[in-house]
């Protein structure tokens, strides 16, 4: 299993260089991966672009797009671009986005989400495979005139989606290369969603799903947790009125998003890494990892390094 790290957060805000310079402290840490989140700030895979060509060795990806607002053409593009000049180290995650965001942010109705990703995911796949589309859908069209396809995109960029819920996960599970659950803690993972979207993945014929699990977590003194789990709480609040989330946290058998957060010494963390793995993570990538400041996390870093490559 391979550990990562998000490098960006609404809290957060770092130039381009700044993120460059803690990419690099990830990689010579040990970890495998870092992912980054879109807003309406940087443009995650321009900046997962930057940061693999400037950072040999490290996967990058983007943890996740939302469809709405997007179009497969231009996400094509934007994708193996990346691809292309990571050297084939980097990896498109996809998502539905919130009613909240999409509406106010874009004017776009919130309409049909579900629908919406399986065209969008059914257009993709042959623009990031072949670059040609054909796709005439109910909710989108997408056609090449000439080809999309980028040189040295090479190999095909693997798609993963934000999926928890039973609709998104057999999407997934049909149509793209794995998953990328947050918040959604082990006992959610090995009961719900792990073998939704393994069955579906089978009855496709696909070959098993990659389960990138996104866990707010640090490395803290036993003495601090408290306090951690606190700030936590405040920070990961907003999702605990978004259905999707809840609906996670709820089958996670925690009462509240803080609860899911790691947060403890080395050993603790590092066993609930283990639970992770235990209940079909393929994956982990922490977040939240500035939760107890810079001491926390490097603290936290390093960890991750010594398990990923142990």
């Amino acid at each position: 299993m391979t550990l990562g790290v998000t490098l960006g957060s609404t809290t957060v805000r770092r130039t381009i260089d700044s993120t460059v310079r803690l990419a690099r402290e990830a990689r010579d840490a040990g970890l495998h991966s870092a992912w980054f989140g879109q807003t309406f700030a940087y443009d995650s895979p321009s900046l997962a672009a930057i940061v693999g060509r400037e950072v040999p060795g490290l996967h990058v990806g983007t943890a996740a797009l939302p469809v709405f607002g997007r179009h497969p053409l231009l996400v094509s593009s934007q994708a193996q671009t990346a691809q292309a000049a990571t050297g084939g180290r980097y990896h498109l995650g996809l998502a539905l986005g919130t009613r909240h965001l999409t509406e106010t942010g874009f004017g776009i109705p919130y309409r049909r989400p579900v629908g919406l990703l399986r065209e969008f995911l059914t257009a993709l796949r042959p623009l990031l495979e072949t670059g040609t589309a054909d796709f005439h859908g109910e909710l989108l069209t997408a056609t090449t005139p000439y080809s999309a396809e980028v040189p040295g995109a090479r190999p095909t960029v693997p798609v993963l989606v934000a999926a928890m819920g039973p609709q998104t996960l057999r999407v997934s599970g049909e149509l793209a290369d794995g998953i990328l659950p947050f918040l959604a803690g082990p006992r959610a993972l090995a009961e719900h969603i792990v073998p939704a979207v393994t069955a579906a993945a089978e009855a496709a014929g696909r070959p098993a799903p990659r389960i990138v699990a996104l866990v707010p977590g640090v490395v803290t003194a036993r003495s601090g947790v408290a306090a951690v789990r606190e700030r936590a709480a405040g920070e990961l609040a907003l999702y605990e009125r978004i259905p999707s989330y809840r609906r996670a946290i709820e089958a996670s058998g925690a009462t509240g998003a803080a609860d899911i957060a790691v947060i403890g010494d080395e050993e603790a963390v590092a066993a609930e890494v283990r639970r992770y793995r235990e209940a079909g993570a393929t994956e982990v990538v922490f977040t939240a990892t500035e939760l107890d400041g810079e001491e926390g996390r490097v603290r936290t870093w390093r960890l991750l390094g010594e398990l990923s490559r142990g």
